[in-house]
């Protein structure tokens, strides 16, 4: 089993910046893809980042150049560094662990607005 959480998240104003942990427990391997994702309110959830065990990462057009993904694998925790924001990043961001199958945390609100 996996079990993921996630913190860091809260009200923000356009232009401010947030920094989201995840912190992964259970049956961990260091070298599995971990990620983030997002899901606004009436809308899909949908995927904003990923870095694999190596930490090679890829992102999300409408996020690249002002979130950065970073993950410590002694501490079996991934970041998502949030720049830049703005009110369209409002969402619950979601920490997710491949093995075989996606593993999700319980998701942390994020709030972007004057």
């Amino acid at each position: 089993q996996v079990q993921l959480v996630e913190s860091g998240g809260g009200l923000v104003q356009p232009g401010g910046s947030l920094r989201l942990s995840c912190a992964a427990s259970g049956s961990i391997f260091s070298m599995n893809v971990m990620g983030w994702y997002r899901q606004a309110p009436g809308k899909q959830r949908e995927w904003v980042a990923t870095i694999t065990g190596d930490g090679m990462s890829n992102y999300a057009d409408s996020v690249k150049g002002r979130f950065t993904i970073s993950r410590d694998n002694a501490k079996n925790t991934v970041y998502l560094q949030m720049n830049s924001l703005k009110p369209e990043d409002t969402a619950v961001y979601y920490c997710a662990y491949n093995k075989g199958r996606l593993y999700w945390g319980q998701g942390t609100q994020v709030t972007v607005s004057s």
